[in-house]
Protein backbone atom coordinates (compact mmCIF):
# COMPACT_ATOMS: atom_id res chain seq x y z
CA UNK A 1 0.00 0.00 0.00
CA UNK A 2 2.65 2.56 0.81
CA UNK A 3 4.00 2.22 -3.01
CA UNK A 4 1.11 3.50 -3.96
CA UNK A 5 1.68 6.35 -2.28
CA UNK A 6 5.27 6.98 -3.26
CA UNK A 7 5.14 6.55 -6.88
CA UNK A 8 2.86 9.38 -7.37
CA UNK A 9 4.84 11.76 -5.07
CA UNK A 10 8.03 10.59 -6.91
CA UNK A 11 6.44 11.33 -10.59
CA UNK A 12 5.83 14.56 -9.17
CA UNK A 13 9.34 15.01 -8.96
CA UNK A 14 9.92 13.93 -12.08
CA UNK A 15 7.64 16.28 -14.02
CA UNK A 16 9.98 18.70 -16.32
CA UNK A 17 9.75 22.36 -15.97
CA UNK A 18 9.28 24.51 -18.46
CA UNK A 19 12.03 27.42 -18.61
CA UNK A 20 11.59 30.44 -19.48
CA UNK A 21 14.36 31.87 -22.36
CA UNK A 22 12.02 34.99 -23.22
CA UNK A 23 13.42 38.66 -23.67
CA UNK A 24 11.32 39.51 -20.45
CA UNK A 25 13.18 36.84 -18.45
CA UNK A 26 16.86 37.83 -20.20
CA UNK A 27 15.83 41.41 -19.70
CA UNK A 28 15.88 40.61 -15.62
CA UNK A 29 18.96 38.34 -16.21
CA UNK A 30 20.69 41.49 -17.67
CA UNK A 31 19.71 44.32 -15.13
CA UNK A 32 20.68 42.38 -12.45
CA UNK A 33 24.06 40.92 -13.75
CA UNK A 34 25.17 43.16 -17.07
CA UNK A 35 23.82 46.67 -16.07
CA UNK A 36 26.41 48.05 -13.53
CA UNK A 37 29.05 47.77 -16.56
CA UNK A 38 27.28 47.85 -19.74
CA UNK A 39 24.35 50.08 -18.17
CA UNK A 40 20.78 50.22 -18.05
CA UNK A 41 19.94 50.78 -21.76
CA UNK A 42 23.36 48.19 -22.75
CA UNK A 43 25.32 51.39 -24.75
CA UNK A 44 28.48 50.42 -22.62
CA UNK A 45 27.77 53.97 -20.24
CA UNK A 46 26.96 51.58 -16.77
CA UNK A 47 28.54 53.07 -13.41
CA UNK A 48 31.26 50.51 -12.88
CA UNK A 49 31.63 50.39 -16.92
CA UNK A 50 32.90 53.83 -16.84
CA UNK A 51 35.38 53.23 -14.91
CA UNK A 52 37.19 50.54 -16.79
CA UNK A 53 40.51 50.92 -18.70
CA UNK A 54 38.66 49.06 -21.57
CA UNK A 55 34.78 50.37 -22.15
CA UNK A 56 32.18 47.73 -22.55
CA UNK A 57 30.48 47.65 -25.78
CA UNK A 58 27.23 48.88 -27.00
CA UNK A 59 25.37 45.69 -26.96
CA UNK A 60 22.43 47.66 -28.99
CA UNK A 61 24.51 47.26 -32.36
CA UNK A 62 26.01 43.96 -32.03
CA UNK A 63 23.92 43.08 -35.40
CA UNK A 64 24.96 46.22 -37.15
CA UNK A 65 28.78 45.25 -36.52
CA UNK A 66 27.83 42.16 -38.03
CA UNK A 67 26.41 42.65 -41.13
CA UNK A 68 22.73 42.74 -39.85
CA UNK A 69 22.92 39.64 -38.34
CA UNK A 70 23.00 39.02 -34.83
CA UNK A 71 25.65 37.02 -33.99
CA UNK A 72 23.87 34.64 -31.52
CA UNK A 73 26.81 31.80 -31.11
CA UNK A 74 29.49 34.35 -30.69
CA UNK A 75 27.15 36.33 -27.92
CA UNK A 76 26.71 33.22 -25.93
CA UNK A 77 30.18 32.73 -26.22
CA UNK A 78 31.20 36.11 -24.85
CA UNK A 79 28.71 35.50 -21.92
CA UNK A 80 29.68 32.06 -21.05
CA UNK A 81 33.47 32.99 -21.26
CA UNK A 82 34.19 30.38 -24.28
CA UNK A 83 34.96 33.91 -26.56
CA UNK A 84 37.43 35.66 -25.08
CA UNK A 85 38.79 38.45 -27.54
CA UNK A 86 42.08 40.21 -26.36
CA UNK A 87 39.84 43.57 -26.71
CA UNK A 88 38.02 42.43 -23.88
CA UNK A 89 38.56 43.95 -20.38
CA UNK A 90 39.46 41.28 -17.73
CA UNK A 91 36.48 42.43 -15.94
CA UNK A 92 34.06 41.05 -17.99
CA UNK A 93 32.74 37.66 -15.99
CA UNK A 94 33.06 33.77 -16.89
CA UNK A 95 29.19 33.21 -16.33
CA UNK A 96 30.02 30.05 -17.49
CA UNK A 97 31.89 29.13 -14.63
CA UNK A 98 29.25 29.91 -11.96
CA UNK A 99 25.86 28.24 -12.17
CA UNK A 100 24.00 29.34 -15.23
CA UNK A 101 21.20 26.73 -14.26
CA UNK A 102 19.78 24.14 -16.34
CA UNK A 103 20.13 23.49 -20.10
CA UNK A 104 17.83 22.96 -22.33
CA UNK A 105 18.60 21.36 -25.96
CA UNK A 106 18.33 23.36 -28.81
CA UNK A 107 18.04 22.23 -32.64
CA UNK A 108 19.52 23.65 -35.90
CA UNK A 109 20.57 21.50 -38.69
CA UNK A 110 19.32 17.95 -36.94
CA UNK A 111 22.14 18.86 -34.10
CA UNK A 112 21.13 19.24 -30.53
CA UNK A 113 23.33 21.54 -28.79
CA UNK A 114 22.43 22.06 -24.81
CA UNK A 115 22.61 25.57 -23.69
CA UNK A 116 21.69 27.04 -20.50
CA UNK A 117 18.41 28.36 -20.12
CA UNK A 118 19.76 32.11 -18.48
CA UNK A 119 22.22 31.94 -21.41
CA UNK A 120 19.98 31.26 -23.93
CA UNK A 121 17.60 34.28 -21.97
CA UNK A 122 20.26 37.05 -22.29
CA UNK A 123 21.42 36.02 -25.58
CA UNK A 124 16.94 36.69 -26.48
CA UNK A 125 17.07 39.95 -24.84
CA UNK A 126 19.87 41.42 -26.29
CA UNK A 127 18.52 40.57 -29.85
CA UNK A 128 15.64 42.14 -29.39
CA UNK A 129 17.27 45.31 -28.50
CA UNK A 130 19.64 45.57 -31.93
CA UNK A 131 19.00 48.89 -33.61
Amino acid sequence: MKTLWIAPLLLVGCVEQELDVGAEAGAVLFQANCASCHGTDARGMGELGRQLSIMPPDLTVLAANNGGAFPRDYVLGVIDGFDRRPHFSDAMPEFGAGDMGPTIIVEEDGLGTPIPARLLALATYLETIQE
